[in-house]
C-alpha cells in the first residue's frame, strides 16, 4: 500500500513539475500581458465580424462584442493607456498598503516581531494558522492579499522552511477562503443584495439576508484551514525541497532567526502599546451603536469603517513602526520616514512595470465585452443540457469555477449568473440562498489560479524577490493543488450538507 501511494505521489508531483516547466516557458509576465492584450484585440475583431452577441439576463439587452480593430478601438487603446494605469485599483492598494508594510519591514519591527512570536510558537500549528489568518483576513477586502503573503513568507523564511511553501499558504488562506469566514463580512451583503433583487422577480417575498449562509461559511474556515494546511506541508513543502538562497535576493534575506536583543524587545513592546491605543481609538468609533465609523442605519456591515479598511490599516502600520523605530533608534529624526518608506518603494519598481502591461489587458477585456460573452453563452449551454436535481447544481458550481478563470470580480460575475440560475433552480424548489452558496464555493475556489486576478502579478513579483527564476508557471503549480482541493473537497461538504438537510444560516435549508 505504502509504494503504490508513493507512486500516485510521484506521478502527482511529476504532472505539477510538467506544469511548472511548461508554464516558465511563457514568456516575461510583462510580455505575456502584452501578447494576452494583442490576442483580444483579434479576438474581438474576428467574433464582431461575425456580429456574436448575447442578451443580457439581468436588463435584457443586446451585449455585442466591441471591435477593438477599428477607429473607437485604437481611439480606446490611445485615450485609456494612462488611466487604464493609474486607474487600475490594486495599484494605489499595494502601493499605499507598502507605505506601512515597507515602513515596518525597514525599520526592522517585523523581523523583531517574527523572532519573538513565530519562532516560539508552536512549529506544528504555524501552517494552519497562516491559512486561518488569510480566510479571516478577507474582513480587510483585498487588503489581505497585500498583507497576508509576504507576510507568510518571511514567517517561513524565519523558521527554516521554504518561503515559497508560506507565501503559498497565505494566498491559498486569502484567495481560496475569500467567501468564508467567522464574521459577517461586504461580501455576504453584497451578495445577498444582488440575490434578492433577482429572486423578487420570481417571487417579491423571497428575500436573502448577509446571515443566510453563515453556518456553511463558518464552517469552511475550519475545513480551508486543515484542508490548506495539509496541502502546504504533504504535497508543496516536500516538492519544492530546500530552500536554496542563491537566486534570492540579498535584502529578502538578510532576516535572521536569531532571538531580539533587548532593546528590540522594548520597541516591540512599545509598539504593542500603540496598537493597543490604536485599535481602542477605532473600536471607539465602531463598537457603540452611534459609533462615528459605522453606517448610516448604525450597522456595522456596511458601515464607512469597512470601505475605509485600507487607510485604517495603513495609519495602524504607520504608528506601530513608528513607536519602534523611536525606540531602537532606527528613526531619530522625522526625515527617516520617508526615507524608509521610499526605499520600501524601490523593491516595487518590478511590479509597477509589470501592472502598466496587465492593467491594459484587463481593460480590453473588459471593454470589448469578451467576459460577458463567455459567461452568459457558458451559462445558457449548461442551461440547454437539461441537468437536474444536485447533478445539475455540481455543473453549476464547476461553471462557475471556470468562468471566474475569465471575470475576476465576484459580484460581476454573480450579476450574470444569478438572473438565469436562481429563477431556474427556484422552479426545481431550490432557495436562491442555497444557489448563492453553491455560486461562493465556485467563485473562491479558483481566484488563485486564474490570471484574471489582478494581485496574482504582486504575489508573483514577491515570489521573485526570493527565486528570480519564478514564473508564472512556479505560481500556477504551486497553487494548482490547493484550488483543486479546495474545490472538490468544498463540493463533497455541500453535497452531503444538503443530503442531510442541515441548515446553511439561520432557518435556511436547501430547499424551500
Amino acid at each position: 500500500m505504502s509504494n503504490e501511494g508513493a507512486q500516485k505521489k510521484g506521478f502527482f508531483l511529476r504532472m505539477l513539475d510538467n506544469v511548472e516547466r511548461i508554464g516558465n516557458k511563457l514568456p516575461h509576465p510583462f510580455m505575456l500581458f502584452i501578447y494576452l492584450a494583442l490576442g483580444v484585440i483579434l479576438l474581438s475583431w474576428a467574433l464582431s465580424s461575425l456580429n456574436m452577441s448575447v442578451i443580457h439576463p439581468q436588463d435584457g439587452e443586446t451585449v455585442s462584442i466591441q471591435n477593438m480593430v477599428s477607429l473607437s478601438g485604437l481611439e480606446f487603446i490611445l485615450s485609456s493607456m494612462l488611466d487604464n494605469f493609474t486607474g487600475f485599483a490594486p495599484l494605489g492598494l499595494v502601493l499605499v498598503m507598502m507605505f506601512g508594510i515597507g515602513l515596518a519591514q525597514k525599520v526592522g519591527l517585523i523581523e523583531t516581531f517574527m523572532k519573538k512570536t513565530i519562532l516560539n510558537a508552536p512549529v506544528r500549528l504555524v501552517t494552519y494558522v497562516i491559512i486561518g489568518v488569510g480566510v479571516l483576513g478577507n474582513l480587510a477586502s483585498d487588503a489581505a492579499f497585500v498583507i497576508i503573503p509576504p507576510l507568510a513568507a518571511m514567517v517561513f523564511y524565519s523558521l527554516g522552511r521554504h518561503p515559497l511553501a508560506g507565501m503559498a499558504a497565505g494566498f491559498a488562506g486569502v484567495g481560496g477562503g475569500f467567501t468564508a469566514n467567522f464574521l459577517i463580512t461586504g461580501t455576504d451583503a453584497l451578495l445577498s443584495g444582488i440575490s434578492t433583487e433577482v429572486a423578487q422577480t420570481v417571487n417579491p417575498d423571497l428575500v436573502v439576508t448577509p446571515v443566510d449562509n453563515y453556518f456553511f461559511m463558518a464552517f469552511s474556515v475550519l475545513m480551508l484551514m486543515i484542508v490548506g494546511g495539509w496541502i502546504t506541508e504533504r504535497v508543496i513543502e516536500p516538492r519544492l525541497g530546500k530552500f536554496n538562497d542563491k537566486y534570492a535576493d540579498p535584502d529578502t534575506i538578510s532576516q535572521t532567526a536569531e532571538h531580539p536583543s533587548k532593546l528590540e524587545l522594548k520597541g516591540l513592546r512599545n509598539a504593542g502599546i500603540a496598537a493597543a491605543a490604536y485599535i481602542l481609538l477605532v473600536a471607539a468609533t465602531i463598537v457603540p451603536p452611534n459609533g462615528i465609523l459605522r453606517g448610516e442605519e448604525g450597522t456595522v456591515v456596511p458601515s464607512i469603517f469597512l470601505s475605509n479598511i485600507i487607510p485604517i490599516i495603513l495609519f495602524f502600520f504607520i504608528i506601530i513602526a513608528v513607536a519602534y523605530g523611536v525606540t531602537v533608534k532606527a528613526i531619530t529624526k522625522t526625515a527617516d520616514v520617508p526615507e524608509f518608506m521610499g526605499s520600501a518603494m524601490k523593491d516595487m519598481s518590478g511590479f509597477i512595470v509589470l501592472i502598466f502591461a496587465a492593467s491594459q489587458f484587463i481593460a480590453y477585456f473588459e471593454w470589448t465585452n469578451l467576459g460577458t460573452f463567455i459567461a452568459v453563452t457558458s451559462a445558457n449551454g449548461l442551461e440547454a443540457i437539461n441537468f437536474t436535481g444536485m447533478g445539475l447544481i455540481v455543473g453549476f458550481i464547476l461553471l462557475g469555477a471556470i468562468l471566474n478563470l475569465f471575470i475576476f470580480s465576484g459580484s460581476a460575475q454573480w450579476a450574470l449568473m444569478a438572473p438565469i440560475f436562481i429563477p431556474m433552480f427556484y422552479f426545481l424548489n431550490y432557495d436562491p440562498a442555497f444557489i448563492q452558496l453553491a455560486y461562493r464555493i465556485a467563485d473562491s475556489s479558483t481566484n488563485i489560479i486564474t490570471p484574471m486576478n489582478p494581485y496574482v502579478p504582486m504575489v508573483l513579483a514577491f515570489m521573485k524577490k526570493y527565486d528570480n527564476r519564478a514564473g508564472f508557471g512556479t505560481l500556477f503549480s504551486i497553487m494548482l493543488p490547493y484550488a483543486m482541493s479546495f474545490l472538490f473537497i468544498w463540493i463533497a461538504i455541500f453535497v452531503v450538507w444538503n443530503l442531510l438537510g442541515i441548515p446553511i444560516g439561520p432557518g435556511i435549508t436547501p430547499g424551500l
